[in-house]
């Protein structure tokens, strides 16, 4: 596509969506196959346990996981518990993310809504928001894949919430916990590792994978798979990347903020 000459540059499959809160402005590449969501089914897995939590089945402050640790933390990455394997912290002394965490948080998540996480997640979003291709393996940290467009649906939720409140979805993309440092995965030590409840949050990050103009509020996701979705409020903007060929360091980090500069640069105002 002309206005994202960077695509060009992905030399296998790949999909791409961009959207503001009233219309689909991109849609290209392999839209019609399943990519793998890595790590972008945290925001799908966050997004489930907020709309729990806007209708009353648990609290942001409800204790859980370790101890002194809440579902805020455990959204939060700021519970204390490791990446997979390794000891654990006492909360909120760093920011450490952590797969072990979304899955400690799916399963108390589960035990608040009587069900398993797999079928609330179905029947809190992914019916609602009529995702149909999206396959869950259980794993709330890594488990889900779908196509672009399906992702494109859960990031115009964020943009535009519909399935939980306004003041909770402002919370969602608020920072949690500010000012602890801690590892991006990908991208090194950050001195404020900024993140909402299940979203990352741009702020000052650098070296980033969103466009280095994008606002500091702009907040998602990225995963191993080489997927993103990002969310500028300030732009009224989002955008979606699936591919076949997972995070790499010669690939996604020089192609990804050239690439999300080039979404912001065709569609300003």
């Amino acid at each position: 596509m002309s206005n994202y000459p960077t695509l060009d540059e992905f030399d296998f499959p790949i999909a791409l969506a961009v959207s503001d809160s009233r219309d689909v402005l991109a849609l290209t590449g392999a839209t019609e196959e399943v990519f793998d969501w890595k790590s972008v089914t945290k925001p799908l897995a966050a997004w489930a346990t907020l709309v729990a939590i806007d209708q009353g089945r648990l609290a942001l402050d409800d204790p859980a996981g370790p101890e002194g640790a809440t579902v805020r933390h455990l959204l939060a990455h700021s519970s204390g518990l490791p990446f997979e394997e390794g000891p654990t912290q006492a909360p909120e002394k760093r920011r450490v993310y952590s797969n072990v965490g979304f899955e400690t948080l799916a399963e108390h998540v589960a035990g608040a809504v009587g069900m398993s996480f797999g079928e609330w997640m179905q029947q809190s979003v992914l019916e609602p928001l009529e995702m149909e291709s999206v396959r869950f393996n259980g794993a709330a940290a890594h488990g889900a894949s779908a196509t672009i467009t399906d992702l494109l649906a859960l990031a115009l939720e964020m943009l535009v919430p519909t399935l939980i409140s306004a003041d909770l979805a402002t919370e969602a993309r608020t920072v949690q916990h500010p000012g602890l440092d801690g590892v991006l995965p990908g991208y090194g030590r950050q001195k404020n590792n900024d993140w909402g409840l299940g979203l990352e949050i741009r702020s000052d990050k650098s070296p980033h994978w969103t466009s280095e103009h994008a606002s500091p509020g702009t907040f998602g996701h990225f995963g191993q798979s080489g997927s993103f979705v990002w969310v500028d409020p300030e732009a009224d903007l989002t955008a979606v990347f699936l591919g076949e060929r997972s995070f790499n360091q010669k690939i996604h980090v020089p192609l990804w903020p050239r690439l999300n500069t080039e979404i912001l640069n065709a569609h300003a105002g």
